[in-house]
């Protein structure tokens, strides 16, 4: 595909959509709107800008649809997949400017926002009336909520509530020629046609640009009980996740974390007030909640009973809002720390919860047989095991030729174990040339079919996904 370069008259023209201080050109802003937090990756684009309206997006599309330029919507830029760069130079779109909770309607338990909103202001919004958004990606302190659409992004909660995809009823999107639709309809049914709201979550910025997002909410649950599980190998502590589940308990998050990722995230994070002993190689992090404190105790005291027949050692039991605020910061931190301490890949492998164990341990043995070192840590509950492939010693030439080949295998196993190769990190830039060991090419093709359909220019965030 062959796209215009942006010259001056385009300049002039977007500074007539929109103000001329929202056009930025300038390198520095090049550079920090062409990065997000995928690896060490720079794709500048050729202009920024930042519009207030929808019918500034919409004008925005029609000029670069005219002139065939390329697009790529911008949220809060904390992406781990590539999603959000322009590989293509042309326009970025940064939505920071769609920062508003629009409306919270408490008598039908949704609420209108738009999708520069960050995901932890909303929740903290919601809960001021009693109610309860679920997604919380580990970056929910910084992560846009059309960028948790874009990508269905899960979290912790999504064990017990589900991922961004079950509490999406409606969007407003500006297609590629800029036309203005809504998805769907503020209904918790709908049987109206192809559902083009769960088409658009997920999509990755590719069919369309989300301006904005009617969310279901539900109740806010009133207690909550949070426990530390140490095991001395990480495999049993993946093992004892699935019997957790068939004794009939549904945590409300379910998190692992192996030894290095501890000692890596504590390191970064800062001290924390227990011992974290020696011969530890695996935590669980489990919470459950609800609004009857006999019930949850019951169900810690069933979890409890079921950690140690898979050999745990004693359990910690958090006893404050603020050593539950600490073991949380613990998990949150573990990405963060991990790209601090080494140039590093992180691939987000998920399959069937029972497997956990089987992919933990294939996981470690692809990595002996090409040379590299991994750190994992995820969302246990759902079999969702982020693995982050760390580069150390090895040389630039292993790197780029050798660890492709394990991570090919390491994704073949996700297959052949029923599951996927990302979970809620999306495929982007990044995980596109492995879509083919999950998808047939005729089922590639048909969602190549779809997004000609709603791009027949293929301007919006090109060469993403499946081109």
């Amino acid at each position: 595909m062959t796209y215009t370069k942006i010259n001056e008259n385009i300049i002039e023209q977007l500074k007539k959509i929109i103000d001329a201080q929202d056009v930025l050109t300038d390198y520095d802003n090049l550079e920090k709107y062409g990065q997000d937090e995928t690896e060490d990756f720079i794709f500048k684009p050729e202009v920024v800008v930042k519009p207030k309206t929808v019918s500034q997006i919409s004008e925005i599309m029609k000029l670069a649809n005219t002139h065939k330029i390329p697009v790529t919507a911008r949220g809060a830029g904390t992406g781990l997949s590539g999603g959000a760069l322009p590989i293509h130079g042309g326009i970025i779109i940064s939505m920071e400017r769609f920062n508003n909770i629009l409306q919270i309607d408490e008598r039908n338990l949704q609420a209108t926002v738009e999708p520069g909103v960050i995901n932890y202001v909303f929740q903290e919004e919601v809960k001021k009336v009693g109610l309860f958004y679920p997604p919380d990606p580990a970056s929910w302190g910084s992560c846009s909520l059309g960028g948790n659409v874009a990508h269905s992004s899960g979290g912790p909660k999504a064990v017990k509530y589900g991922t961004t995809r079950d509490y999406v009823l409606n969007i407003e999107m500006v297609l590629p020629n800029g036309d203005i639709i809504w998805t769907g309809a503020n209904t918790l049914k709908y049987s109206t046609g192809y559902n083009l709201t769960h088409l658009m979550v997920g999509s990755e910025g590719t069919l369309g640009i989300i301006t904005k997002i009617v969310f279901k909410l539900i109740p806010l649950p009133k207690h909550d009980l949070l426990m530390l599980v140490p095991f001395t190998s990480a495999e049993k502590a993946c093992e004892a996740v699935g019997a957790t589940f068939r004794a009939g308990i549904t945590p409300s998050a379910m998190e692992f974390m192996e030894r290095d990722a501890i000692d890596w995230s504590i390191k970064y994070a800062g001290e924390v007030n227990f011992e974290i002993k020696p011969e530890w190689q695996a935590l669980l992090l489990i919470e459950v909640d609800g609004n009857n404190m006999d019930v949850l105790f019951n169900d810690c005291e069933t979890i409890s009973n079921i950690m140690t027949e898979h050999g745990c050692d004693e359990i910690l039991m958090a006893d404050s809002t603020e050593q539950k605020a600490s073991l949380w910061k613990i998990r949150r931190k573990v990405g963060e720390a991990v790209k601090s301490n080494s140039v590093y890949k992180e691939e987000d492998t998920v399959v069937p919860r029972a497997e956990l164990p089987v992919l933990l341990k294939g996981v470690k043995e692809i990595g002996s047989k090409y040379g590299f070192k991994s750190v994992c840590y995820g969302h246990a509950g759902d079999g969702n095991l982020h693995v982050n492939i760390i580069k150390g010693d090895l040389s630039d030439e292993v790197w780029e030729t050798e660890l492709p080949k394990g991570i090919v295998e390491i994704f073949e196993l996700c297959k052949k174990l029923g599951g996927t190769i990302s979970g809620e990190h999306g495929i982007g830039l990044v995980q596109k040339e492995y879509l083919s060991i999950v998808f047939p090419e005729y089922q590639l093709e048909l969602m190549r079919n779809i997004k000609k359909l709603f791009d027949p220019n293929m301007i919006l965030n090109p060469g993403k996904m499946v081109f």
